[in-house]
């Protein structure tokens, strides 16, 4: 099913164009939906009169004059100085909704018609180190990303560009060359919270003591030379820290595997070509025993050039010459049309220099799209980013254990009656969505601050206030199932829909829409608009609910009422299982 908004666009596009007799002149106009004035609402005519030096209500009649949108929507209407209101006809919303009923897999949402080839950077844990909160949006917006331009037809490569190379490696290897090699590493019996140990000793060494610095300087230049036993110890710590991240992954439900893992180790042997190509263009120049770049439009705080460092004058290369030749690779051996990175906005200013030079340099042009996806930070209660009493990062299997184990109180609380191990999972589907959901409905630009109770009330815009709704009209098939009612057979034999009552008609319009959040969404990188768009069909569901009963509604009503709880509990869990990646559990 084509979105609606992008057919009246296009209608509305076509009879500005006609009415104003401008030909290529006439504004685009792309409706706004807005309740209070009808289903949709056509904006831009008052900026097409003034174009036109005209009256705007007198050029709105003969918009509406040159429009047939009768398969669709009742008659215009003008409101006001010269909007256009357009209702959409009840046998359009029935035919709409018969049409999702026979798409199972995708609900009639039409697949994009330029589909690209789009590589999506995000996550990128510390490796030596446990995962923390700080980890979690990039993770959790990355992968959301990846699932809506799936759905939308694209193809998408993740890529999970993690931190494995570098003088922190030399350092930590040394140490434990020095300490616990055959206790610890020799045999991976160590964890990543014992590395994480071995980090701060190695630190503090690294820090005081010259002859370990020396020494870690060495094993660095040992690792770029691959020698065998400091390369096999590189790569237990790398393995031991991915063993550990991966279980982080599979709880939060993100789609990362091994084979998305492209790290700084695999881009180092392609640093001196990103360096010699940038040089051999003259882009690249010596400044102060550096290698640098000056990307036209950048100053620094004294209004001087402001360099992109490719490399240190000790020939050390940094992360904007890793960064440069992940966009060199993923051009040309990933083909990708566009590349999206999801990180924090701190990070602005070196992928807007980074992205300025890869086009300097060639290595992308207009037919390639590099985008910055930013987002904002999790606070505590007290405004502050989330840390631990003693001032750390909050790990992140803490914080979801602890929503898990909250999760569980209200569980056993309201179903004292399941299973011990369906109560696990419930608990489980409620901890970790509520985490996701709390974060997915905020502002992605924005702040927001991490509240367990919040995010865990069975009412307003959280995931468990959602997974109950679904839960909700699931019941529904088990109360027929009881009635001996098959409700299978009703919706197969469904023809013809009668929408009659109001809350019937609002939810049908409703659902009909889902298309359009999904696009929304997609096109801005928002999962608010997800989560607004479910929650608003909670609502609608629930005053339907109420207002028409279903089981017992007469049998030429049943039907419709039937389909209408079937879509609200598909759509539901399609939006939250599949683009969200939250679970859906049948009983709550």
């Amino acid at each position: 099913m084509k979105l609606i908004l992008d057919i009246l666009e296009q209608r509305i596009s076509d009879a500005m164009v006609k009415a104003s007799g401008q030909g290529g002149c006439a504004a685009i106009v792309k409706p706004a939906v807005d309740a209070k004035f009808g289903d949709y609402q056509a904006n831009g005519v008052m900026a097409l009169a003034k174009q036109l030096k005209t009256n705007p209500r007198q050029l709105a009649e003969k918009i509406v004059s040159n429009l047939d949108v009768s398969d669709i929507c009742e008659q215009p209407q003008i409101a006001g100085p010269g909007f256009i209101n357009l209702r959409l006809k009840p046998e359009f919303i029935a035919n709409a909704l018969l049409e999702i009923k026979k798409d199972t897999e995708n609900l009639a949402v039409e697949k994009t018609n330029k589909a690209e080839r789009i590589v999506v950077d995000f996550s990128g844990p510390n490796i030596a180190k446990q995962m923390h909160v700080g980890h979690l949006r990039s993770t959790i917006i990355g992968d959301c990303i990846c699932r809506m331009l799936k759905f939308m037809g694209h193809e998408v490569i993740p890529q999970n560009h993690i931190g494995d190379w570098g003088t922190q490696f030399g350092m930590l290897v040394q140490h434990l060359l020095e300490t616990r090699i055959g206790a610890a590493f020799g045999e991976t019996q160590a964890s990543v919270s014992d590395m994480e140990e071995f980090y701060r000793e190695a630190k503090k060494r690294y820090d005081t003591d010259e002859k370990f610095a020396a020494a870690s300087r060495d094993c660095v230049v040992k690792l770029h030379n691959h020698e065998p036993q400091i390369l096999s110890l590189w790569r237990n710590i790398v393995n031991l820290s991915l063993q550990e991240i991966y279980p982080k992954y599979e709880l939060l439900n993100v789609n990362l595997s091994p084979e998305d893992v492209r790290g700084e180790s695999f881009y180092n042997p392609k640093l001196s070509e990103v360096v010699n190509e940038l040089k051999q263009k003259g882009l690249a120049k010596e400044s102060q025993g550096a290698v640098c770049v000056f990307p036209e439009g950048f100053k620094n705080k004294d209004g001087e050039p402001l360099p992109l460092i490719v490399q240190k004058s000790d020939g050390a290369f940094l992360y904007a010459t890793t960064d440069l030749a992940a966009i060199r690779y993923r051009v040309n051996e990933l083909k990708a049309d566009r590349i999206i990175y999801v990180t924090d906005l701190r990070q602005g200013l070196h992928f807007e220099m980074v992205f300025k030079v890869a086009k300097m340099a060639g290595w992308t042009d207009d037919k390639v799209k590099l985008q910055h996806i930013t987002f904002g930070s999790v606070l505590g209660e007290d405004g502050k980013p989330l840390k631990t009493r003693s001032g750390e990062n909050v790990k992140l299997k803490e914080l979801l254990d602890e929503a898990v184990t909250r999760a569980r109180k209200v569980v056993d609380e309201k179903n004292p009656e399941l299973s011990e191990s369906q109560r696990d999972n419930i608990a489980n589907a409620v901890g970790i969505g509520a985490v996701k959901y709390a974060d997915y409905s905020n502002n992605r630009t924005s702040d927001y601050i991490f509240s367990f109770d919040k995010m865990l009330a069975m009412e307003g815009n959280t995931a468990p206030y959602m997974q109950y709704a679904y839960a909700r009209v699931r019941s529904i098939e088990r109360k027929a199932a009881k009635s001996e009612l098959d409700i299978q057979a009703e919706l197969a034999g469904i023809e013809t829909l009668n929408l009659t009552e109001p809350t019937e008609f609002d939810l049908a319009r409703h659902l009909i829409r889902y298309g359009e959040a999904i696009y929304s969404a997609a096109a801005d990188f928002r999962p608010n608009f997800i989560t607004g768009y479910l929650y608003e069909l909670a609502q609608k569901f629930s005053a339907f609910y109420t207002e028409c009963p279903v089981l017992k509604a007469d049998k030429d009503k049943r039907p419709t009422r039937l389909l209408l709880c079937d879509l609200t509990a598909r759509t539901i869990q399609h939006g939250l299982q599949y683009v969200l990646g939250i679970e859906t559990p049948e009983q709550m």
